[in-house]
């Protein structure tokens, strides 16, 4: 098994119908021990049997635009384990007016300021917290998506944060080599998770990903998960600082192939 006995905590886990919940599925099944930390006691009802079905008891309380917060939620991990092998970083918000109408006119100060703080510098801030308590060849991952580097109807400030979020996996990679931590990022492709029901058109998103995909499909959680417990794993240990896509090739493809033919 790929995470035998490795220790990794997952932040931002929200419901089973969720890229997290790929995530923790694969790891669980690549041996892994699992930590889950919740953002408020609504979402730790959804968390609770998620957790129990994975056999793990640590659920911690963490709110990531609180830097006292995130000190608490760490500090209460290491208490229950010590020094831990890796983070998963399932963090994702704007304010819902940000996300629904053409960019300039949307777009205001305190919303992108709120994307950025909890899409992006929590990541750096969790980090910076779970540096002293991370064994050698440990792992940081986040959750990225191609908004970031392509413009998406709707997808606005996001596209912002997640480009910010991109380059923050980059540095976090540099300045944390030197401890033999690796930094990575997974870019997935539109997955029909709950967050995602309440995108505006998405179902016309995963109509034009298919087409436009290499493989002519979307992909799953559990792609996502799969790919995830590798870059956690031992057999990545080479790799950081990397924006890893799985989205069934639809990055690389400005057209697909068949487009022209008569």
């Amino acid at each position: 098994m790929l995470l035998k006995d490795k220790k990794i905590v997952i932040f931002g886990l929200a419901n089973k119908y969720s890229i997290a919940a790929g995530i923790a599925k694969s790891m669980h099944e690549q041996g892994a021990i699992l930590a889950f930390a919740y953002q408020n006691e609504r979402l730790l009802k959804n968390l609770e049997p998620i957790a129990a079905e994975y056999g793990s008891d640590i659920l911690i309380e963490c709110d990531v635009s609180s830097d006292d917060s995130i000190k608490n939620a760490i500090q209460e991990l290491s208490n229950s384990w010590g020094k831990f092998d890796g983070l998963v970083h399932s963090i994702g918000f704007a304010p819902a007016d940000q996300l629904e109408g053409n960019f300039v006119d949307v777009t205001n100060r305190e919303g992108f300021k709120i994307a950025h703080d909890i899409s992006s510098y929590s990541f750096t801030a969790l980090a910076k917290e779970a540096k002293p308590f991370l064994n050698d060849n440990s792992a940081l991952l986040t959750l990225t998506y191609l908004g970031s580097v392509q413009t998406m109807p709707n997808y606005n400030v996001m596209g912002l944060a997640k480009a910010s979020l991109e380059a923050n996996t980059r540095f976090l990679a540099a300045s944390l080599g030197k401890d033999n931590i690796r930094v990575n990022a997974i870019s997935a492709g539109p997955i029909k998770t709950l967050a995602a029901s309440g995108v505006k058109n998405f179902r016309k998103m995963l109509s034009q990903h298919s087409k436009r995909a290499p493989l002519g499909r979307t992909v799953t959680a559990e792609e996502v998960g799969n790919t995830a417990a590798f870059l956690c794993s031992d057999y990545a240990s080479g790799i950081t600082g990397e924006i890893t896509y799985v989205d069934a090739g639809f990055n690389i493809s400005a057209m697909p192939l068949n487009e022209l033919e008569e």
